[in-house]
């Protein structure tokens, strides 16, 4: 069987393969450090997947190291470079065009599933997560073709500027006006401009719910994986600080990069917009980690959209990790998340 080619045609290791090489020199400097879990304290609650544990093991044999140590480029290298654990890519048309930013035009990438009616399928929205300063369209394309083709949608992924060369709010300017040219031109992208989705994963997850308070009766639902919701609190997160993938360090980097010393507005932090501007929202999905450092923020984010009114659908996966929307090919629940995204995509009606 031979390798699967990455998008700029480097050989990966196979869908399902132990893991990258550790003279790959593609991984060799990805900025994790994941402890092996199997030396931890007893769980009382879920315990973590053995297909994540798994995964958790051979990714700290690689020696990986942490985001603030090695640097920014160093760091989107190794996102861009986790791509092999996205499985098979699924097939589906594309194509590239470029949407309203914030400040200019940004790329885009849209994502046709052959069977979709034309002009009356679902826009979804997309935004790729990765801290705001890594990842990318192309960070995204495996789960995205996946989306597309579960929900019989049209998926656009936008390539929104990331920090620290622009921080906050460049990044959330620029999902608003995607956003409102993709509303704009649902017709042209051969879907219904009433059924306007916006979505994310991730830091993705947050440009995402904060755009819809703006685009409130532009979009007609919000579908947020993982989402970071709120900056760290400075004693982190109980019980998942470090050993999960994601970690506490990882937050307060990505949120110094993001915020670039400006105060955490509730547009910055959707968690801490007031009872009245959540009044209204569209109806949302919110799906959530147990291992996940993120997990509490979304749920509590899930419940004050419910005390607000809004009509909000909360999923959590107890036994996963953050990220794990782009490990179809190493933890077999991403199929279980991909069709629940589908789903929610298809109650935007």
């Amino acid at each position: 069987m031979t390798s699967p080619e990455r998008d700029d045609g480097t050989l990966l290791p196979s869908s399902g393969s132990s893991s990258p090489s550790s003279t790959d020199p593609d991984v060799s400097g990805a900025p994790r450090r994941a402890p092996d879990v199997s030396g931890g304290p007893p769980l009382t609650g879920p315990t973590l997947a053995p297909e994540a544990a798994d995964l958790l093991r051979r990714l700290t044999e690689l020696g990986l190291r942490p985001y603030a140590e090695v640097g920014v480029l160093a760091a989107r290298h190794a996102v861009e470079a986790a791509r092999w654990m996205q499985g098979e890519k699924v097939a589906v048309a594309t194509t590239d065009l470029l949407v309203d930013g914030g400040d200019g035009r940004l790329p885009a990438r849209v994502y046709r599933p052959t069977a979709a009616p034309s002009t009356e399928v679902p826009l979804v929205v997309w935004f790729h997560g990765g801290g705001w300063v890594c990842g990318s369209v192309a960070s995204v394309d495996r789960p995205c073709r996946a989306i597309a083709r579960a929900a019989g949608a049209v998926v656009v992924s936008v390539e929104y500027r990331r920090p620290p060369e622009t921080p906050f709010p460049g990044p959330l300017e620029d999902a608003v006006a995607a956003t409102a040219w993709c509303a704009d031109h649902a017709a042209e992208l051969g879907a219904h401009p009433g059924r306007v989705v916006i979505g994310g994963d991730s830091a993705g997850g947050n440009l995402a719910a904060a755009a819809a308070r703006w685009l409130r009766d532009r979009v007609a639902r919000q579908v947020l994986v993982y989402p970071v919701l709120a900056p760290p609190d400075p004693a982190g997160y109980p019980a998942h600080n470090d050993g999960y993938l994601l970690t506490h360090a990882d937050m307060v980097w990505f949120w110094e990069h993001h915020l670039d010393g400006r105060p955490a507005t509730p547009d910055a932090a959707p968690l801490l917009a007031p009872d009245d501007e959540l009044r209204g929202l569209p109806s949302g999905a919110i799906a959530v980690a147990g291992f996940d450092p993120l997990h509490d923020e979304g749920v509590a984010y899930a419940e004050r959209l419910r005390a607000a009114g809004v009509d909000v659908e909360l999923r959590d996966w107890p036994d996963m990790i953050h990220g794990f929307l782009g490990m179809a090919g190493e933890l077999p629940q991403t199929g279980s998340l991909i069709t629940w995204i589908a789903a929610q995509i298809g109650r935007s009606t």
